[in-house]
Order: structure tokens, then sequence, then C-alpha cells
């Protein structure tokens, strides 16, 4: 019986019936039955942010890197050596360094995070047009009908992407690639860093029946405790539980929840995937209760908000207050607005009149603003009913431009355009 197709990941040169490549010798085998046929992929770059920073300083390579905020911020990423001492992504910083003390903390450096996810997804589009961003670090890419532009099945594809990301970027990435979208996303979790993992027809409904409900993505924590509080705890559980009963208990995450556990995902890759929201939030170094103090903090947020909506060319008609208590409890408050908007100063008046009843005299670790309902920026408007409007954006604009040309610190010492 022949063995499955397979290719060296040394050298990418098709392999035989031997695991021992014949043309560079080494035994780094890549084998599947499905690989000629599968054609769904999800790309994760990993530990991203320290990746980078490792990259650029060669002397952390060894050494337990985190990324994230002072004492008082959360992790953002850590690197896989924190990770063997516990760290984890959203873990508060005082438990990451109690676990890790001598992990090194770097703030993030976001501009070059960024510059480097576009440089990354640039190599992505360049393999297909049909790539799903995820986030800065990771996205879903669909092959199919590459073979003949590449001469070459999507598997061997991706494998020279992974190998050109690791030259060219200094980083690896892991790839998962099945033929549905949550397949993929799963196989890409299965084997890191620098992992390649195939889930095809045939292995799939083995391997996800001993998968945790947990190992979901979209299943969270509450959801995860409630299924099981009920006995469900693993997919296999979902199954014998049944589609009809999972839907009536759990409503349509029930219902979707069991499609997924038989490998069921009719999702499409889609290049146009709308950005949901823009948002941003800082964690204060000390509790804050001070009103104008929490509407200091409240404004830079604003800035940063209207500063990347701008950027993006999106106006939202949603804005939502984020405030993290004491107790780590979270409050969030909503408001939908007439007309959309993209500016600071709307973005401030509207999350100061949501923030002025919470500030009851408790004291707050984190504040956050954000937008969404998002429409073309264009859509930005005027609130007709304040006739002061029209004069602060433009206002703003006209200190939008000169920070531009001078920098950041030209104006926005203070609150450049304090609403009166």
């Amino acid at each position: 019986m022949s063995r499955p197709p397979g290719y060296c990941r040394a050298c990418l040169a098709p392999l035989g019936e031997s695991d021992t490549c014949a043309s560079c010798g080494r035994q780094k085998a890549l084998r599947h039955p499905e690989l000629n046929e599968l054609s769904i992929a999800h790309i994760d770059c990993d530990a991203f942010y320290a990746a980078i920073e490792k990259r650029d300083d060669p002397s952390l390579e060894d050494r337990p890197v985190i990324i994230g905020g002072g004492k008082r911020g959360v992790v953002s990423t850590a690197c896989y050596v924190a990770r063997l001492y516990g760290v984890k992504s959203a873990m508060p910083m005082f438990k990451a360094l109690k676990a890790c003390p001598d992990a090194v903390v770097i703030r993030p450096r976001m501009d070059v995070y960024a510059e480097e996810g576009r440089r990354i997804r640039k190599m992505m589009q360049d393999v297909t047009p049909i790539v799903e961003p995820l986030s800065i670090d990771e996205a879903f890419l669909d092959l199919t009908g590459t073979q003949r532009l590449h001469h070459a099945p999507p598997a061997l594809t991706l494998l020279r992407l992974q190998k050109q990301i690791h030259q060219e970027v200094g980083i690896t990435v892991s790839v998962g690639l099945a033929y549905n979208k949550f397949l993929a996303k799963t196989a890409s979790d299965m084997d890191k860093p620098n992992g390649f993992f195939f889930l095809g027809r045939a292995d799939a409904p083995d391997f996800l029946k001993v998968q945790s409900t947990r190992a979901v993505y979209g299943v969270g924590p509450v959801f995860a405790a409630r299924l099981e509080r009920d006995g469900i705890r693993t997919l296999a559980d979902v199954i014998r539980v049944g589609e009809k009963t999972m839907a009536s208990r759990y409503g349509d995450g029930g219902y979707r929840l069991a499609k997924l556990a038989t490998g069921e995902d009719y999702r499409t890759v889609a290049p146009d995937r709308e950005r949901k929201s823009v948002s941003s939030e800082t964690t204060f170094f000390d509790d804050i209760g001070d009103l104008p103090e929490l509407e200091s903090k409240l404004w830079k947020q604003c800035v940063r908000v209207a500063d990347m909506a701008k950027a993006k060319n999106v106006s939202g008609y949603v804005v939502t207050l984020k405030l993290r208590t004491q107790d780590f409890r979270i409050i969030t408050r909503r408001r939908t607005l007439s007309d959309a908007t993209q500016l600071a100063d709307t973005l401030f008046r509207v999350g100061q009149e949501l923030l002025k009843p919470e500030a009851d005299g408790r004291k707050f670790r984190l504040i956050g603003i954000g937008i969404s309902n998002l429409v073309d920026g264009s859509m930005d408007a005027m609130d007709l009913l304040d006739p002061g409007a029209p004069r602060r954006a433009a206002a703003e604009r006209a200190m939008d431009k000169a920070r531009a040309k001078f920098g950041e610190s030209a104006i926005m010492k203070g609150r450049g355009f304090k609403p009166k």
C-alpha cells in the first residue's frame, strides 16, 4: 500500500515512499491522504508581538518576554518561554510577573507591529486574493483554484509562503489546512509554533469527538461553564445530545456548536470582511475615581479612536464606553447616535455623558471608548441641534492636518478643542 502524498518541510521537495528526503537527506516529512485536495487555510503568526521584539533584539531570544503595560496593565502577548511559566494573554500584569518574575516586559510598539502585519498580509494576497483578516496577525485564506497559477497544490503553496515569511520577516507562522474555516482555525492551533497541521474529511470526525467544547472558537467561559453543568464537556457529548436539543436548550449558540461538532461549517472566506468596531482603552497605573481626571484619560482615548477611524475612513453610529472597576468588573454603556461620527469631539461629548453617572465615588482601573455599526467615513455628519458642532469639527480637522505635518505634540497637549 502506497503512502500518502507528502513534502519535505526542510526543502519542500515531494516525498516518495520514504520519509527521508531524496533531495536534502533530512527527515522532516509532512504527509496527509488529502494533502492535494484541501484548500481552506488559517495562518496565525506565533506570539506575534513578542516575536517581532525578539527579532529586533536577538539578546531576548531565550528570555521570557511579555508585551504589555506597566504593573497595572494586562498581558498583550507572551512569548513561548514565558508561557511555560503560565503567563497568558489578557492576564493582569501583576499576576504574570508573580508567575515569571524574570520576564522582560516591553511596552507595545503598535506602529511596528501594524507595519509588519501589513507586510505579511501582502504576502498572503500575492498567494490568493481571497484573504479574510481576523486581526493584525491572523487570517483565513481560500486557495481553491490556485493550483494552475502557482503550479502547485495549496499545501505546497502554503509551505512556500510559510518559508517566505520566516526568511523575509524573521518570524514563524503556524498553518492549519482543512476543508472549511472552523477546521482550518482549529488545525492551526494544534502544532505551534511554526506548525503545519491538516484536518481532512476522513480524520475530522474522530479528531473532533475528543475536543473540549472550550476549544471551539466562540465558546466563551460562561457558555462553557453552563455546558459543563449540564454534563457537556466534549464535542462527543454535543453530538450525543443532538442538534435539536442543543438548539432548544441553548438557542443559536447551541445550534452552531452542534453543527461544528460534526465538522459542518458553510461560511465562506470573505475578503471584504467588514471591521465591526474601532476602539481604544487604557489601564491606569493607579486607580482613578476623580471625574476630571477620568475625563482627561477619556479624551486621549477619543483622539486615538478618531485617528484610527479617520485612517480607515469609517464612522460609527454607536458609541460604547468601557470601564473596569477595582475588582475587575466590566461596565459598558452605549448610546446610538442619529448621525454616524468619527470625530473625537463627538466621541468625547457622548462618552462624557455616559461616564458621569458611573463616576459616583468608585475608583476605576481602566477606561475605554469605541464606535460600532460602522459606515463609510464620508457619512460623518453634524448634530444640527448643536450650533457649535461645525466650528469644533472644523477645528478638529485643522488640528489633524497640523499633527500630520508637525507631529503628535504640535497641538494635542491637553484637550485641544475642549467643549465649551
